[in-house]
């Protein structure tokens, strides 16, 4: 495997360990723990935690879009196996995600706790949480595609 393979990969999988870690961190861990606390505790809180991990989530996204687009190229281009078109694929679909969350949804978290809004900001909460199950979801299926790939 030449260097910059190399290199690509590292980068790839540690965007995609910060990105997917951070969702399963995000969902079964800081979601029940602030369960117990009131809205006008739990909103702010979950606005200043998902507003510092959507910035490390978008420079994974970059990482990953980067480092995923040269690994293809390097390993077949558009005739690599189906496996690696899986992974960008789903890769996509889940940046596409990402970024309805990130430039639609979270604002109105943003705008909810400004305006002490709490109902307003808990619906919001929930379609974050819908939608990073999803994402979740298809980032395990992701690295199962990978797992895939490898032909142990």
């Amino acid at each position: 495997m030449g260097h910059a393979i190399a290199v690509a990969l590292f980068l790839h999988l540690l965007g995609v360990a910060v990105w997917v870690g951070g969702m399963i961190f995000a969902h079964f861990c800081l979601r029940p723990a602030l369960e117990d606390l009131s809205p006008q505790l739990r909103l702010p809180l979950i606005e200043s935690v998902f507003g510092r991990f959507f910035n490390w989530v978008g420079v994974s996204v970059i990482v990953i879009l980067l480092s995923g687009g040269f690994l293809l190229m390097q390993l077949g281009g558009e005739h690599a196996t189906w496996q690696l078109h899986a992974m960008a694929g789903l890769g996509v679909l889940m940046m596409l995600i990402f970024g309805h969350i990130r430039f639609a949804v979270f604002p109105r978290i943003r705008r909810a706790v400004q305006a002490q809004k709490w109902p307003d900001g808990a619906r919001a909460v929930g379609t974050v949480r819908r939608l990073v199950v999803i994402n979740l979801v298809l980032g395990i299926v992701t690295i199962g595609v990978a797992v895939l790939a490898r032909g142990f």
